[in-house]
């Protein structure tokens, strides 16, 4: 069985999780979008898991620092005023980092 077929079941209840948190920061339903990160975190942290050793790590690392972002940007609006809101860049420029790396990557493999 290959590897995406293994994880397609947890990236699509990835993506269910994903999508009830940013509905209830939409919402704002603070508690439940608060404990909704939970879900979400943890299924993008076993994709990682299981993706190791594959150029498919780089891509879900940067959906978990994205999520990580966007998770931590929703609690400083619903708990903090927003007033450290702009520390979310931080796992955003992550992010953007482990893309540039998949791609990189993606297109050196290709070459060789």
């Amino acid at each position: 069985m290959e590897l995406l077929d293994k994880i397609r079941k947890y990236e699509s209840l990835h993506i269910v999780f994903w999508l009830i948190k940013d509905t209830c920061w939409m919402l704002e339903l603070k508690w439940l979008g608060a404990i909704m990160m939970v879900p979400t975190l943890f299924i993008a942290i076993y994709i990682i898991y299981k993706t190791i050793g594959s150029l498919d790590l780089y891509i879900n690392t940067a959906i978990l620092f994205w999520i990580t972002a966007n998770s931590f940007w929703m609690m400083m609006e619903f708990f903090n005023d927003n007033e450290y809101r702009y520390f979310a860049t931080i796992p955003f420029a992550l992010g953007f980092l482990f893309v540039g790396i998949f791609y990189y990557k993606t297109l050196t493999k290709k070459v060789k």
